[in-house]
């Protein structure tokens, strides 16, 4: 079947020949804007253990996780022939480097690994860290995604991300530069955003040069400073059900750089972490399928109104 974007699961097959799964990693890791590096408290949707699957856990080695996470998705995708070690929670680059060497080395070593994606900060990174990437890339796939979240400094100050979107374009720019699959994530829904902005401004994300991009709705988890600043101010916040963000997500689609690679159009999380009940949240599978089948029926696709 020819697909009307640029599918992330295509390009693992053309790349490794068959179906790989991503097996998350939670290592232990904490971020800059939670120890006083930058700031307390850290990003203000945040809460990392709504996105870790159950075997995930940073009391275990990295090697148990990687076999408990094997055993996990071998129950539920038989097909897979290979994996990708996810480095997932908070900052998977802050740290010296020699104690990233340690971390991942379980994973670089496991022969069902086939690669290693680390999920980080645009401030956790410098050309040191980078250099080491581009040798172990020579050896493995190796992806460094970096959480964007917002192009509007604005925006970043107010969620306490304590960095600007000059610091995540200069990251992601150098990534690239060494031939390192790079690649960004963006909120839709943050406050004080609407969709009419993401549209105007798309340019700015289609000059980056990236290789793969994710999209995650705003989600509101239970406990987080987020949900409390729903409660207090809910006019800042773009309200919509589950055809908003399908129409919404086609119409980026169809401005998106179409040599991005899509990993996901939207965020899923288990439905006790939600603060309120939506009725967008529903399993990924079924937006995916209803972007697919809206997309055909449009007859549009990714980068149909792309332009320089």
């Amino acid at each position: 079947m020819i697909r009307r974007f640029n599918s992330y699961k295509y390009f693992l097959t053309n790349i490794f020949g068959g179906r790989l799964q991503k097996l998350t990693i939670d290592a232990g890791f904490t971020c800059p804007n939670r120890d006083g590096t930058v700031g307390y408290g850290g990003c203000t949707y945040c809460l990392n253990d709504a996105f870790n699957p159950s075997y995930c856990l940073p009391q275990k080695s990295v090697t148990q996780q990687l076999e408990d996470g094997i055993v996990f998705h071998y129950n539920r995708y038989r097909r897979a022939n290979g994996y990708l070690a996810y480095f997932q929670a908070y900052s998977n680059t802050y740290s010296s480097l020699e104690r990233l060497k340690e971390i991942y080395a379980p994973a670089i070593a496991h022969p069902l690994v086939k690669g290693i994606v680390v999920g980080t900060r645009p401030d956790c990174i410098d050309n040191q860290k980078l250099e080491y990437f581009a040798e172990l890339n020579k050896k493995m796939f190796v992806s460094i995604e970096y959480g964007i979240e917002s192009v509007y400094d604005s925006t970043l100050q107010h969620i306490h991300r304590g960095h600007d979107f000059r610091q995540a374009q200069d990251a992601i720019i150098e990534t690239a530069k060494r031939n390192i699959h790079t690649a960004a994530h963006l909120i839709f829904g943050l406050p004080n955003e609407t969709p009419e902005m993401w549209l105007r401004d798309i340019g700015l994300i289609n000059a980056l040069p990236l290789n793969a991009i994710k999209f995650h709705q705003l989600q509101l988890i239970k406990n987080t400073a987020m949900a409390k600043e729903f409660h207090q101010n809910p006019e800042a916040f773009w309200r919509y059900n589950f055809e908003d963000y399908i129409n919404f997500v086609i119409q980026y689609t169809e401005r998106l750089n179409p040599s991005f690679i899509i990993e996901r159009f939207a965020g899923e999380v288990p439905p006790r972490f939600l603060e309120i009940s939506n009725p967008n949240m529903v399993r990924y599978d079924v937006v995916l399928q209803e972007i697919e089948r809206r997309m055909a029926s449009l007859n549009t696709w990714q980068g149909k109104y792309y332009s320089i």
